[in-house]
């Protein structure tokens, strides 16, 4: 079956998702595409592989999830991405692309992109073939910021990283619109009791693990007790498979549970009973996890640099990430002072009140309607007599 799509008299709008396969990405497209659904002048199109359905759980029938059946491979991805997609796009009488990545379809109409891989970590790997991809998506991120109409940058420290020095007038097509919190995650209605510390993270290099399983052996020194329990899908194997040689090393073997991938209710348990929250990145342009343990009221101890205080503010004590001894020092602050925990969670449970999956979703529409101004103001018109949007009229071919 083949669908021609009519006009419609509301914004269509094309979400290219195939580029959303873990952690951030993820998060964000779950939590505000069912908020831009409400919006009666907006028509969602999102496009995502198969095997990435069960990623979303996407029910809502305001939302057309198209599903892709090649290969979900960088090649395949980056061939239709680049070719098909456009052609797909103007098939479809699309008004505006919006790729939640670093990149997207450099022909597509009206692109809106979000500025949200650090490409720092290129300096972190060693490895030629990560190097390489780098690289790649280096210059993919330059020439998307070029064509495209909008940019979303996820925080100050993104906009300023991930926009190359270019000129002022480029650097005003980015605005800077923070992730937000699920409402579900709320701080525990009685006293914590778990008795370990907490890292969550997809398991990359840049995420700074090794360094933090250093600072355990030197925390254990005095804390014989503690345990580290890190959540998180294992993306990198290599890198995992040097974490575990050294926690064999620092005979931490007892000391550290490797979890794997937590849905919402497992990580809100970790959160609410958890005695200190660790964020050890180096590299990072946002941190969903860091405004979940904020919701939660966790006790959060942080690496000093990239987004971190720009996010967390005074709701945490912070360290050099690449100083294990000053990591330890600050984690066994946290540990050893119950004043400095509560001080810690309170401010914690006041920041996270600036982080609204709502307010992220009503910014990020008010981008997309700038993009087609001529259009919107007719559809908006439109809207105002008659909600009713057009619908795809499918035909055999």
């Amino acid at each position: 079956m083949d669908k021609i799509f009519l006009k419609s008299d509301r914004l269509r709008i094309l979400v290219n998702g195939i580029h959303a396969k873990s952690g951030g990405g993820v998060t964000y497209l779950k939590n505000i595409l069912p908020i831009l659904a409400e919006d009666p002048e907006l028509e969602l199109h999102l496009f995502i592989h198969q095997d990435q359905f069960q990623l979303f759980e996407i029910v809502d029938e305001r939302i057309r999830v198209h599903l892709l059946d090649f290969s979900n491979g960088f090649f395949f991805n980056l061939v239709w991405e680049q070719f098909a997609l456009p052609i797909l796009a103007r098939s479809m009488s699309i008004d505006v692309t919006v790729s939640p990545a670093n990149y997207g379809p450099l022909m597509a109409p009206a692109q809106v992109i979000m500025l949200r891989n650090s490409l720092a970590v290129a300096g972190k790997e060693t490895r030629p073939v990560k190097r390489l991809y780098w690289a790649g998506l280096t210059i993919m991120t330059a020439l998307s910021l070029l064509t495209c109409r909008r940019a979303i940058a996820v925080s100050n420290y993104a906009r300023k990283a991930l926009t190359f020095g270019i000129s002022r007038r480029l650097q005003n097509k980015v605005s800077v619109i923070y992730h937000g919190v699920r409402e579900s995650f709320v701080p525990p209605e009685t006293a914590r009791s778990g008795k370990f510390l907490l890292a969550v993270s997809d398991i990359y290099v840049q995420k700074n693990l090794h360094t933090l399983i250093n600072a355990l052996g030197e925390l254990r020194r005095t804390n014989p007790d503690i345990v580290l329990k890190l959540a998180g899908k294992a993306i990198d194997r290599g890198y995992l498979n040097e974490l575990q040689n050294a926690i064999r090393v620092e005979n931490l073997e007892d000391a550290v549970e490797f979890l794997g991938e937590m849905n919402s209710d497992q990580l809100l348990d970790l959160y609410q009973n958890c005695t200190a929250f660790v964020f050890p990145s180096t590299v990072e342009t946002f941190g969903n996890p860091l405004v979940e343990a904020m919701a939660c009221g966790a006790p959060i101890v942080s690496s000093n640099t990239a987004a971190m205080p720009e996010i967390l503010g005074e709701a945490a004590i912070y360290f050099d990430p690449l100083n294990a001894r000053d990591m330890a020092a600050q984690i066994d602050e946290i540990l050893t002072n119950a004043e400095l925990r509560q001080r810690l969670s309170d401010r914690a449970l006041q920041r996270a009140a600036l982080f609204s999956w709502r307010n992220t979703a009503q910014q990020t529409a008010d981008v997309i309607k700038t993009v087609a101004p001529d259009r919107y103001q007719a559809i908006a018109k439109s809207v105002a007599n008659s909600p009713v949007g057009g619908e795809p009229v499918e035909t055999t071919s």
